[in-house]
């Protein structure tokens, strides 16, 4: 009797462990029907560097990492680029995980200026991380979605003005982190978020 329910309390510190370390699900939430439901990222259809469709269902399988950006910026662009890279890296063999840049000058980011500016930095196919054009007004709505920044501004370097926030999402499209991509050491900490979403989903087959 003793031993079992030792066993009992031992597995109740753990599941109470494993939900403390799980990762919080970010946004309000509604009540609908009684349900607590959370925010989620809305439909988007996008074509990426392949001058392939991405939409939701692309990453059905995956969780993944989604920023703003665009070719010609100036500023946090280079920083964001390069630590999104070490995120491509670091999962390259990992196909759970998946990448969505969105240009946010859809005027001048083609889908062939994309794919020379992909190519630029090592990334020769779309198979796991995809630089998106589409829909200007499409764009810029999905970015508040994504908790993000993404508009046009005259006063701002080249004339837009955007979040550095790289962001995580799960397969439910429930935003989960967070990180400053131009700080390194946020992305190795986002890094390490990424492993504690895929053992989540890991823990509950």
């Amino acid at each position: 009797m003793y031993l079992s329910t030792a066993f009992f309390l031992l597995n109740c510190i753990l599941d109470n462990k494993q939900k403390k370390d799980a990762l919080p699900v970010l946004g309000e939430k509604e009540i609908i029907d009684g349900q607590e439901v959370f925010h989620t990222v809305g439909d988007f259809s996008f074509v990426n560097q392949d001058s392939a469709e991405v939409t939701n269902a692309t990453f059905a399988e995956q969780v993944y990492v989604s920023d703003f950006f665009f070719t010609s910026c100036p500023t946090i662009c280079p920083k964001m680029t390069q630590q999104m890279k070490r995120l491509h890296d670091a999962f390259a063999d990992n196909s759970a995980v998946g990448l969505i840049s969105h240009t946010i000058d859809t005027k001048r980011d083609s889908v062939e200026r994309l794919k020379q500016y992909a190519e630029n930095i090592g990334i020769r196919s779309a198979e796991k991380w995809h630089f998106v054009t589409g829909e200007k007004e499409a764009i810029y709505d999905i970015a508040d979605d994504y908790f993000s920044i993404a508009l046009e501004n005259e006063d701002a370097p080249e004339g837009f003005d955007h979040s550095g926030r790289l962001i995580l999402v799960d397969k439910e499209r429930r935003i989960r982190s967070f990180a400053d991509g131009t700080n390194p050491a946020e992305v190795d900490r986002l890094m390490l978020d990424i492993e504690k979403l895929l053992k989540e989903y890991e823990e509950a087959l």
